[in-house]
């Protein structure tokens, strides 16, 4: 059976080296890139795993994975959030608001398919 990704991310460069990189080994790769129509696109997709960005237009994905984690439906889908910003701050923001794994960016291409393939492992 295939695995499905949801990619949210805005910038395209980094949509389609994640796209490539997890299509290459199997996964179903959907994308979106608004912020404020990530969590209806996360219940209509229904994924295994969400890669979330933190900075997207119109909403944060810490705001976003607050969303995911209160509602019962999606509170233990994993989540890789990405950002380009990798301070301590955003770290801490993104563990306590319950992300899976966090990844700066610019990331090696074995690094993202390596944390998305651990966070579905059985």
């Amino acid at each position: 059976m295939t695995k499905r990704v949801l990619l949210i991310e805005d910038e395209p460069n980094i949509i389609q080296a994640i796209s490539f990189i997890l299509s290459r080994d199997g996964w179903r790769v959907d994308t979106h890139a608004d912020g404020r129509t990530a969590v209806a696109e996360v219940a209509r997709r229904n994924p295994d795993v969400v890669i979330l960005d933190v900075q997207l237009p119109n909403r944060s994905g810490f705001d976003i994975l607050q969303d995911l984690r209160a509602d019962p439906g999606t509170q233990a889908l994993p989540v890789l959030m990405l950002t380009a910003r990798g301070q301590k701050r955003d770290r801490e923001m993104a563990e306590r608001y319950g992300a899976s794994r966090f990844m700066t960016k610019p990331f090696a291409n074995a690094e993202v398919l390596d944390a998305v393939r651990a966070l579905v492992a059985p």
